[in-house]
């Protein structure tokens, strides 16, 4: 892929994400907590060292964030995502909760971001992936960079859909055919991915399956 070729995929992606949820970014968190399991689990298990640096990638509405910076108030976080929709209202979102000083928001593309140039931070000590790799083209991209990305003894948390490995066949094509339908693509092949990343990094991996395979768990962590 050429770079103007690179560059009209991230348009084309910013695009569709500010149609898909130009509405429904005012009614996200309230639907979204019905279904994306595991947030919570993932922001109790980040547990960054004090003065820590936190980012998300494709932080959205800034839930994850809002939430983490309440939790471990002495990081500092940072997200951004591809969508301006959805950064209007993580802004209004950061600004009604108080943490304007603690959280810090950019736009920019999963599959070729720079934490130095959006946020002036080199490595970082945690990076999230909240239901996030389901919705982003170049996902494997995305895990590469952030992997990269990492201060040593830093870590990669990840938290998306399964497979429904032990769940009834028939709430499967149910669900995927409705997560389709706002362009989320469960990833299949993310344990291996993974395994694959961890050993060319020389990171050690934690996969749970959670939830009969509702909930893929991930963290990567630097040695």
């Amino acid at each position: 892929m050429t770079a103007t070729q690179g560059e009209a995929g991230a348009a084309e992606q910013k695009r569709l994400m500010d149609n898909v949820y130009g509405f429904h970014r005012h009614i996200y968190d309230f639907t979204r907590k019905f279904y994306l399991f595991g947030r919570d689990l993932l922001v109790r298990e980040l547990e960054p060292p004090p003065g820590g640096t936190v980012l998300e990638v494709g932080c959205g509405t800034a839930r994850n964030l809002v939430v983490a910076a309440k939790r471990w108030p002495n990081a500092r976080f940072f997200g951004f995502d591809i969508s301006e929709a959805m950064l209007e209202t993580a802004r209004a979102s950061v600004a009604k909760n108080g943490l304007g000083g603690k959280i810090t928001l950019a736009q920019g593309d999963a599959g070729k971001f720079d934490t130095n140039t959006l946020f002036g931070v080199d490595k970082l000590d945690r990076i999230f992936m909240s239901y996030t790799l389901s919705m982003i083209p170049p996902w494997q991209e995305a895990i590469e960079i952030a992997a990269a990305s990492l201060a040593p003894g830093g870590s990669l948390h990840i938290v998306d859909f399964g497979q429904y490995e032990r769940l009834p066949a028939l709430a499967k094509k149910l669900h995927f055919k409705s997560l389709n339908d706002f362009h989320v693509h469960p990833r299949r092949e993310l344990p291996a991915v993974l395994r694959r990343i961890a050993e060319a990094h020389d990171m050690e991996l934690d996969f749970r399956s959670l939830w009969r395979g509702y909930t893929w768990r991930a963290t990567l962590t630097r040695r």
